[in-house]
């Protein structure tokens, strides 16, 4: 058991391939951008979870979540603080679901080269937030995202700043 985080990439994708094929059976699921907007993100991620299980082909005994909330589901649950290190369900499950958000990043990469999303997989890194200061946010990034509500708050004091030296 392992935070998909503490692994390297190729540790991952070794133990996708490993759990895809043992798996009884695996889902991923996401929110659009628009929806953590409109949602935030734990909401978002409690709606992705539900999207992923009711995907499933069959109804599970038992849920795992890592985490202190689970979403509604018409199976129990059971939210486990720090699951991804102490249960091998939500370690598998966040394997999978950090491979899948790399692959995602990498995608968006080739559609937005600018923002380096192949590097820094969407996390606010240094180059992510001086990307963001040079190009501004494309289509791809939350509004709630840190980042991008601090360069609409700098937007505002600079047009402020222009107004009154006029």
């Amino acid at each position: 058991m392992a935070d998909s985080k503490k692994l390297s990439e190729k540790k991952r994708d070794e133990l996708t391939s490993i759990i895809k094929r043992y798996s009884k059976a695996w889902s991923i699921a996401s929110a659009s951008v628009l929806e953590i907007d409109q949602l935030n993100i734990l909401q978002a991620s409690l709606l992705a979870m539900k999207r992923a299980v009711e995907s499933l082909p069959f109804i599970p005994d038992i849920v795992f979540v890592d985490g202190n909330k689970s979403p509604y589901l018409n199976c129990p649950t059971r939210a486990i603080i720090r699951g991804d290190s102490l249960v091998p369900e939500i370690s598998a499950a966040s394997i999978l679901a950090k491979t899948a958000r790399d692959a995602e990043m990498k995608r968006l990469h080739q559609c937005y080269p600018l923002y380096g999303f192949d590097q820094h997989k969407g996390y606010p890194t240094r180059r992510h937030v001086a990307a963001l200061h040079q190009h501004g946010a494309s289509v791809v990034h939350r509004q709630s995202f840190a980042p991008i509500k601090a360069l609409k708050c700098n937007a505002k004091i600079i047009l402020i700043n222009d107004h009154l030296e006029q």
